[in-house]
């Protein structure tokens, strides 16, 4: 199953300067979200295996976009996260779909290896819910420095008949970052 995806959201966060120190070079983050058509609104569907396809396939497309945004080699991304919103004419299993069995070989493919669980978040909501995201080091969950979260919020979205897909992405630690 291709996604249809209606609208594709970029959102970029650079820290340049955390209580009064020069962060150099700036923390990055990056955010990736696309809205796609829920193909089950309003229907229940005993097998979900047609979202798991869907999962790897914008998996790889929002994964590859947060690399190009940051302008970095695949492998210095150090940290990930994902995330999904669905409309309320959807169920919470089928952001489960997407973004649990297939979705995480394309984003390690797209960020050079992970070794570590991307660390998630779904829930149901309408248009203009906050999706706040967990993000952990890529290669060691339980790196302290990198533990961070990252959020988005869509005006439009989701509609509830959409799904509100999102992988987070970071290049550097937390800002200042001296929890051992």
């Amino acid at each position: 199953m291709k996604p249809i995806i209606n609208k594709i959201v970029i959102q970029l966060e650079e820290i340049h300067k955390e209580i009064g120190h020069k962060i150099d070079p700036p923390s990055r983050k990056v955010t990736v979200a696309a809205v796609i058509k829920n193909p089950y609104a309003k229907q229940y569907i005993e097998d979900l295996e047609e979202l798991f396809d869907l999962g790897s396939e914008i998996g790889g497309i929002l994964a590859k976009k947060g690399v190009d945004a940051l302008g970095i080699e695949p492998s210095s991304v150090v940290s990930y996260g994902k995330g999904a919103i669905v409309g309320l004419d959807g169920e919470i299993e089928h952001a489960a779909a997407i973004l649990h069995p297939r979705f995480g070989k394309p984003v390690r493919a797209a960020v050079e290896k992970g070794d570590d669980i991307i660390p998630s978040t779904k829930k149901m909501g309408g248009p203009g819910s906050l999706l706040v995201m967990p993000i952990t080091n890529k290669d060691s969950i339980w790196s302290f420095d990198h533990m961070d979260a990252t959020e988005i919020t869509i005006p439009d979205a989701p509609r509830s008949d959409e799904i509100l897909i999102a992988v987070a992405l970071a290049d550097s630690g937390r800002p200042l970052a001296r929890t051992k």
